[in-house]
């Protein structure tokens, strides 16, 4: 058996997880280099090599498959440095990306400006023509017309391009011919047709992916090929593949072909790992995955031992960001990482977040040149953090920095260091608990009845008061708990999903087009298969879904098809059983007299393309081991006491440690607060309890 590579470049940290020949894990971090992000990755390589006794030349020639994540398309979307792009539409329609869907939060509320459009206005461009609903041709495409615009693309310098005409996921013949006068008068420039991308219904929803697809691929063809050539400069000859926002991993070039799918990529891994962990310890299908970073924090769920997925994953605030449209993990993210920077706002209340000090220059404790207090700093002042020990020791804190600009904060508001440093770990919290709040309770699942599972490198900092306050029993944070997002790779399938749009309702139903969409979607994913070399007759699910509701609704719910196609009555009769159950968990309600109607037909097919790591033998003796150390350590229950250390490369499988305590892994820090405990697991996970039942 080779090693199995997988890297998670973040906004601070880059990180690398190898998996050897008997299934152990080996971790490396670096800080990322955002200008060449083979840096980042080379530092980390170097790590692990050092574990495995050898150079990074020769970690990676004894590679076979190198699995990559990142959140660099995410960025250049929300920071908006993408490339300049044109959004060609159908006469009448250059306004659907200005007016979005139209609605927002707080509809009296005037104190902010209307959104921008994801593409300007004026980088819009009518074209003569129009495709009915049925896909008859209403008004021929004028090519003339068609032409000229493409000549002002060129005139004015475009990057990208664009194209969403309307219905064409009824006829895709006027797409297909501006892609042929695209290719003709604009070589080299690259464009996305919005019915090859994303064939749904929802105009809005299908221009917005379109435009975001389009404007990621010259940044992310860059990006990938830069970095794929990187890696084969460096030594590895092996498969390389991108990890996606679905959950799993696609050859590197179909992601050059869609880019749009690497939005997430690195986060979607999260949920894939927490699943994985929750199985290994035997606690339950049901889990919270909470992944917390140096820039933001993510949290995903598991629901009986299946990842959620959704297609109202928007990047920004809810209507007034811009829609994915394609389909994603659910994973909400937001500002609050160790890299978060605490600040006091106008009516002088203490804030954190959104704002991040990133790696460059980072918290003021790297010693970079930050001058604003992050979580980090407030972790290292408050005594949870050894700064000769972060990162292994590798990346040595300046805790004199951390006092200084921490201090200068507690001076400005009136508050002791102490206590301000506290109240910023407490803000995080409540930005945390708010962000699985939102993702849990108003979806309609109690906390209550799931784990959490915990990654990041600043996850073990607070996550015991987060799981008293939503009412989790345990937590699991596993050793490799800063990688989480590359652990999560190491347990992933390679995914690819097709869909297909039908509209039919239960009433009339529209059997011979619907079997004619779910033939199609099953023979784009048996050839998808099929692409994949050594890969042909590997293991693979296929699981078919239709997005439906009931007549009046606006929202569809995802709901499994019983089988893969619609025989008569009685399937149609359990296919509309099968979403009133869906519509029942998600509202606690069914509306059986209602008809229901069937929007987007989709299918997900997961190959298996390696075996996970095999499960350790779970025979552990529990006992309490010595502490390492000793030090004081702020708590806002108790102010400072003397709390124990330990180092938790030299704690045995079945270690019970009772809290106050420090648990200090090499890339993480774990806080046991007191009426808590942790017991280290034989798969090497430590679960966190309190003593009395939450």
């Amino acid at each position: 058996m080779s090693l199995l590579i997988s890297v998670d470049t973040g906004g601070t940290f880059t990180d690398v997880v190898v998996v050897d020949e008997t299934g152990r894990f080996h971790i490396g971090k670096s800080l990322t280099t955002p200008a060449r992000i083979f840096g980042g990755m080379a530092g980390a390589l170097a790590v692990v090599a050092e574990q495995f006794g050898c150079d990074t030349r020769e970690l990676l020639r004894r590679s076979d498959i190198l699995i990559y994540g990142t959140t660099r398309a995410t960025n250049a979307v929300v920071t908006k440095r993408t490339a300049k792009t044109a959004f060609l539409t159908t006469r009448g329609f250059r306004d659907t990306l200005t007016l979005k869907e139209g609605g927002k939060h707080g509809p009296h509320d005037y104190s902010y400006d209307y959104p921008d459009p994801y593409i300007p206005r004026r980088y819009s461009f009518e074209l003569d023509e129009r495709i009915g609903a049925a896909g008859e041709i209403v008004e021929a495409l004028d090519e003339t017309q068609a032409r000229a615009v493409i000549a002002t693309l060129h005139d004015r310098k475009f990057e990208a391009v664009a194209v969403n005409l309307l219905w064409s996921i009824a006829n895709p013949a006027h797409e297909l011919a501006v892609g042929k006068l695209l290719e003709q008068l604009l070589p080299g420039v690259p464009f996305t047709l919005s019915h090859q991308l994303v064939p749904i219904l929802r105009e809005y929803r299908r221009a917005s992916a379109t435009a975001i697809d389009a404007s990621l691929k010259p940044l992310m063809q860059k990006h990938l090929r830069e970095m794929s050539a990187d890696l084969t400069e460096a030594g590895f000859g092996g498969t390389l593949l991108v990890s996606t926002s679905v959950g799993g991993c696609q050859h590197v070039d179909e992601l050059i072909a869609r880019p749009i799918h690497t939005l997430k990529s690195g986060p979607a891994m999260a949920p894939v790992a927490g699943r994985a962990y929750t199985a290994l310890e035997s606690l339950g299908a049901n889990a919270i995955v909470c992944d917390t970073g140096g820039t933001t924090f993510d949290v995903g769920l598991v629901r009986d031992g299946a990842l959620i997925y959704t297609r109202d994953s928007w990047l920004g605030q809810r209507w007034l960001g811009d829609i994915i449209g394609a389909s994603t993990v659910d994973v909400r993210s937001i500002g609050a990482g160790g890299g978060s920077i605490a600040w006091i706002d106008a009516g002088g209340l203490l804030r954190v977040g959104p704002q991040s000090a990133g790696s460059v220059p980072g918290p003021a404790c790297y010693g970079r040149g930050g001058e604003r207090p992050t979580v980090t700093d407030a972790a290292l002042y408050l005594g949870y953090i050894d700064p000769t020990y972060f990162n292994g020791g590798r990346l040595a804190l300046d805790p004199a920095a951390a006092a200084r600009v921490i201090e200068k904060l507690a001076g400005e508001i009136g508050q002791t260091p102490d206590r301000l440093a506290a109240s910023i770990m407490a803000i995080a919290n409540e930005l945390m608990i708010k962000a699985i709040g939102e993702i849990t309770v108003n979806e309609g699942v109690n906390p209550r009845e799931s784990v959490i599972v915990a990654g990041g490198g600043a996850a073990g900092f607070n996550i015991m008061p987060i799981a008293r306050e939503l009412g989790c029993a345990t937590t699991i944070v596993p050793r490799m708990a800063s990688a989480l997002s590359a652990c999560g790779m190491q347990y992933s399938d390679i995914v690819f999903e097709a869909t297909r749009s039908r509209f039919t309702d239960s009433a009339a139903f529209d059997t011979a087009g619907v079997n004619a969409a779910l033939t199609a979607i099953s023979g784009e994913l048996a050839a998808f298969q099929q692409g994949l070399a050594g890969l042909q007759h590997a293991p693979a699910r296929t699981d078919l879904f239709v997005e439906a509701r009931y007549r009046a609704q606006v929202w569809e719910l995802d709901t499994p098809l019983p089988a893969g196609q619609v025989g008569g009555p009685g399937d149609v009769a359990a296919l509309a059983e099968a979403f009133n159950q869906v519509h029942e968990r998600v509202y606690a309600v069914r509306d059986e007299g209602s008809a229901v109607e069937f929007v987007n037909w989709k299918g997900r097919i997961a190959v298996q393309a390696f075996s996970p790591p095999p499960a350790p033998d779970a025979a552990v003796t529990r006992h309490e081991p010595p502490p390492d150390a000793v030090r004081d350590c702020y708590f806002i229950e108790t102010g400072r006491v003397r709390t124990a250390i330990y180092r938790g490369e030299k704690l045995q499988p079945g270690a019970h440690i009772m809290g106050p305590a420090i648990i200090e892994e090499p890339t993480t820090t774990i806080v046991v607060y007191a009426g808590g405990y942790a017991d280290l697991t034989a798969a090497g996970n430590y679960l966190l309890r309190f003593t009395e039942a939450v």
